[in-house]
């Protein structure tokens, strides 16, 4: 989660597998950055994500460069009965807008469901000072402030190790991103720290689903050359056989993997047709198999504009009629 021009930086920011880590695993990731809004959450009333209506609600809101935004509607203990609101941003980088911007979204999703809401930050910058934890203004002797608990990726740093051994998955997504800074420009390096991540994965007891997720969020940080990335899949491969499992090089990633072997460019189209299926799956639902075998034939441009298209779909006869354009 870092910029910079190597091989390994992640290169897909907004759609990144943060996303589905989140919502695959919210309790945890409250568990982990924000105890005390987990400890608040009435868990065994059910929540449910509302990124649609996020979206929305603040679709004319600069948007700044982040990872993730998310919503989610949750229940509190004591037996209130009404759904309150939990919103989350996870910022890649610096942004001096990004307080202003906490606060215009807290402020619309007030102003949308007239109940309280949430706001929870995770930066994963670089930077040990920038930490933008409240927005506020005075006018005429009007004041209006707002403030939000802020988590930075940075400060876990003296923790690696302590990270590396803790079972709950976004202390190891942490780890992730700690060792992708420390490994930067170092390829060598970096295949040592993904290997290892990827077999602390394979020791935990995790169901498929959760190593799925969590080697999504590490292999799209720590970026390889080809090669390596070759010679990590192979390894993988052996892991798996060894242990009579097959998660990650399963058919997931296959596609993944022979478009390193048939060339960068082939590999490009196949993770972008992977990516465009979630979006179109998250929209439209589940895709008749004929439209979702039309995918596989096109190319990166064409997938790159239905990436685009797709956020004004509502029903699969939208996909039917731009797929059926010349």
């Amino acid at each position: 989660m870092i910029e910079d021009t190597d091989p390994s930086a992640p290169t897909v920011d907004y759609d990144s597998p943060w996303k589905e880590a989140v919502e695959h695993h919210f309790q945890d990731f409250l568990a982990f950055y924000f105890p005390e809004a987990h400890t608040g959450v009435d868990w065994t009333r059910g929540h449910r994500f509302l990124d649609q209506e996020l979206a929305q609600a603040v679709q004319d809101a600069a948007l700044g460069r982040r990872y993730v935004d998310k919503l989610a509607a949750v229940h509190r203990h004591q037996g209130i009965k009404d759904w309150v609101y939990i919103h989350i941003e996870i910022q890649g980088g610096h942004d001096n807008t990004f307080a202003k911007r906490m606060f215009t979204y807290n402020d619309r999703l007030f102003d949308r469901y007239d109940r309280p809401i949430g706001s929870l930050a995770v930066l994963a910058d670089d930077s040990r000072t920038w930490r933008p934890d409240s927005y506020s203004y005075e006018v005429f002797g009007c004041r209006h402030g707002f403030a939000y608990p802020l988590v930075k990726l940075v400060d876990y740093a003296p923790r690696l190790e302590a990270l590396l051994e803790d079972h709950n998955p976004f202390a190891l997504v942490t780890a992730a991103h700690l060792l992708t800074r420390q490994t930067r420009g170092d390829v060598t390096q970096r295949y040592a720290a993904k290997w290892r991540l990827a077999r602390l994965l394979y020791e935990r007891d995790w169901d498929r689903q959760r190593i799925i997720d969590l080697f999504a969020v590490i292999d799209w940080m720590m970026r390889l050359p080809a090669e390596l990335e070759a010679q990590l899949w192979q390894a993988l491969t052996t892991l798996e056989r060894n242990k009579h499992m097959r998660y990650v090089t399963s058919v997931e990633r296959i596609g993944y993997a022979r478009g390193h072997q048939e060339g960068l460019a082939e590999g490009r189209r196949v993770e972008a047709i992977a990516l465009v299926r979630k979006q179109l799956a998250r929209r439209l639902g589940e895709l008749p198999p004929v439209l979702d075998r039309r995918l596989e034939d096109l190319s990166v441009d064409e997938v790159e504009a239905l990436s685009e298209a797709l956020l004004d779909f509502s029903a699969i006869g939208d996909l039917e009629q731009w797929l059926a354009q010349p």
